[in-house]
């Protein structure tokens, strides 16, 4: 049993239980949206089966007036619309928090808690009454709690009523039901009930500046941003909404206006192998080329992955990470592809790698990939992860410069092949170890060979140990001077806290280098995802007098900034979401930290880490207040 004090104004945790293919997920982002427009700080997480229909999914929906983002466990109040689940969603609700469910049918005595209050409205038999059709009945139950949520947590109603009138301008009988679901639910509640209920909302003024956004839709933004017109991919779980959302773009910005014709290509592959070779084909060609994939996609991709890094090819992969393989929860989050990515392909390969720890991040290292990709001639990886990917963020406002301009790296153009006296593919002649190319078809003299790893310098045929030698030292040279060019990590370091670091503050977080010496014995590294609730935690401790510094890796190889943070602290923790310690491996592997000095907190089942995790992870280190820790964890 949880328990927990922390009710509160526009500070709280809910979330609603139904059944998969019920339409509910219409009705929780119109809650969402709500408390968004409202101008209180939310964020949205999905928890949703593997199959098309029939298992328990799940909305938490988290208020923050502080605008922290991270996932709470800690429900206050649970919306229990699906009896094959009622054990656990009861058990999950904070001592003292509320039940909403569906008393048309009553509850079984077992499952009632005494520390809880049970809110039971006869949704399914209001629903009979009101509305005709099974289907019809169905969907607006969802909404009928939704009416009764507005009572019971003080939403207001006129902006409920304005999303549903932009939703149905058009289909006046549909806004008529939804105006009575809604008037119902919360007529109901308000007979029933005093409402509203200690947890509850206010109105403010903290998401004006912000949107909410997907991270996939945000990453497939950035891609129409960055000049991408050519799409591959074939459909897997967390990344197709990725695609989808690349396609929506490039028909509204990618079709010219005059003649209609569409200047863009997306192809569904028919496997991921084939994706990969279709998006190495253009970006040979010259095109800008992504395609979007999950773990399980990488491990397919790889023997084209290496004949990108050998040939110098330009690509972008996105990697959503999930939890494993297609046998395993392929709709549950987690950081497994960190190795994988970062030496994705067979023999010696290396590759630049972006983390975004949000979709704002999605979205502009989105537009740094492929400008790396083209100024490194590689593939280069944008890795988040489901939650990221698929759940509701509120962001900053994008921000759209029109004098933006690709950097397209060593072009040669067809005038200056002509003037060029000689023209070798793979010649580093500027001592950056970044070779010239060319495009096919530009001109005579830049036509060559595209090779694998059996070529020289001059692009010639070799299986000569020296030659070979020579080539792959000078890729693996190149590919780590990127280290420069990757987003930086951002630090924060001192006694201040980020101030909730929400989406329109990073609070005292300096991105570029840090600091080069630390007054704090310990260390906190993190990447992706993890940001946010890792923020948090380090927050609490921060409030109660107790100093850690914090590292967010957000780009790969690493530089010299993590090198610095590694360095100037007594021990580190490295707070990462799988199971085998990748993060602090790659850190053990690529920088000269012992790693005795590293030690791992590592959570990976399937849901977005909490700043409980984190807290409990450190408490088995160093002296973590016991107030802070989840109930039931050991201080």
């Amino acid at each position: 049993m949880v328990t927990s004090g922390d009710f509160g104004v526009n500070d709280f945790a809910f979330k609603v239980a139904t059944v998969n293919g019920t339409g509910s997920a219409s009705a929780n982002g119109l809650l969402l949206q709500a408390l968004f427009r409202m101008g209180i700080p939310v964020s949205g997480k999905n928890v949703f089966p593997s199959n098309i229909q029939g298992l328990p999914t799940w909305y938490e929906i988290r208020v923050n007036k502080d605008s922290y983002t991270a996932r709470s466990p800690d429900f206050h109040l649970v919306v229990a619309m699906n009896p094959q689940s009622y054990g656990r969603d009861i058990e999950e609700v904070v001592s003292g928090g509320w039940i909403l469910y569906d008393d048309t049918k009553p509850l079984e005595e077992e499952l009632v808690r005494d520390d809880v209050t049970f809110l039971g409205l006869p949704l399914a038999e209001m629903c009979v009454r009101e509305f005709e059709g099974s289907r019809t009945r169905i969907l607006m139950k969802n909404i009928t709690y939704v009416g009764a949520l507005v009572a019971l947590l003080d939403i207001d109603v006129e902006v409920v009523k304005g999303m549903l009138q932009e939703k149905f301008s058009h289909k006046q009988h549909l806004m008529e039901a939804n105006f009575r679901a809604i008037e119902m639910g919360a007529s109901a509640a308000r007979e029933r009930f005093d409402c509203p209920l200690p947890i509850r909302l206010e109105r403010m003024d903290a998401t004006s500046d912000c949107v909410m956004v997907t991270g996939n839709a945000a990453a497939a933004l950035g891609c129409v941003y960055a000049g991408a017109t050519v799409g591959a991919w074939y459909p897997i779980t967390p990344s197709t909404s990725l695609m989808d959302g690349f396609t929506e773009y490039c028909e509204r910005f990618r079709v010219d206006p005059e003649t209609g014709k569409k200047k863009f290509c997306i192809i569904q592959a028919e496997d991921e192998l084939a994706a990969a070779g279709m998006v190495i084909g253009a970006g040979w060609m010259g095109a800008r080329a992504f395609t979007p994939t999950s773990g399980p996609g990488i491990s397919l991709m790889s023997e084209f992955i290496g004949l990108a890094y050998y040939a110098e090819i330009p690509s972008v992969f996105f990697d959503v990470q999930r939890t494993g393989p297609s046998t395993g929860m392929p709709t549950r989050t987690q950081q497994g592809d960190l190795m994988l990515t970062a030496y994705a392909s067979h023999g010696d390969t290396k590759h630049i790698v972006l983390f975004p720890a949000d979709p704002k991040e999605c979205f502009e290292f989105a537009v740094a990939a492929f400008d790396l990709a083209e100024r490194f001639q590689t593939p280069t990886f944008v890795v988040s992860d489901l939650d990221i990917g698929m759940n509701d963020w509120m962001i900053p406002r994008l921000e759209w410069d029109d004098e933006y301009r690709p950097d397209r790296g060593k072009v040669l153009s067809a005038a200056e092949l002509e003037e060029a006296e000689s023209f070798y593919r793979y010649l580093d002649v500027d001592g950056d170890h970044v070779p010239y190319r060319s495009l096919p078809g530009v001109h005579p003299k830049g036509a060559y060979f595209t090779r694998g790893s059996g070529h020289d310098k001059y692009g010639r045929y070799t299986e000569g140990s020296d030659e070979y030698i020579e080539v792959v030292d000078r890729i693996l040279k190149k590919v780590e001077s990127a280290a420069d060019s990757v987003p930086e990590p951002e630090v924060l370091a001192g006694s201040h806290g980020s101030n909730g670091a929400g989406p329109s503050s990073r609070g005292e977080l300096s991105n570029g280098a840090g600091p080069t010496s630390y007054d704090a014995r310990y260390g906190l590294v993190s990447i992706g995802g993890c940001h946010w609730a890792v923020l948090e935690a380090r927050d609490e401790l921060t409030r109660r007098g107790l100093d850690v510094d914090y590292l967010r890796v957000r780009g790969f190889p690493f530089n010299q900034t993590v090198e610095d943070f590694l360095v100037g602290h007594e021990r580190i923790f490295v707070i990462e979401q799988n199971r085998d310690e990748q993060l602090r491996k790659l850190l053990t592997i690529e920088t000269g930290c012992p790693k005795e000095k590293l030690t791992s907190i590592t959570y990976y089942g399937g849901q977005p880490l909490s700043k409980g995790h984190v807290l409990e992870g450190l408490a088995q280190h160093i002296d973590v207040p016991p107030e802070l820790l989840p109930a039931g964890a050991a201080p």
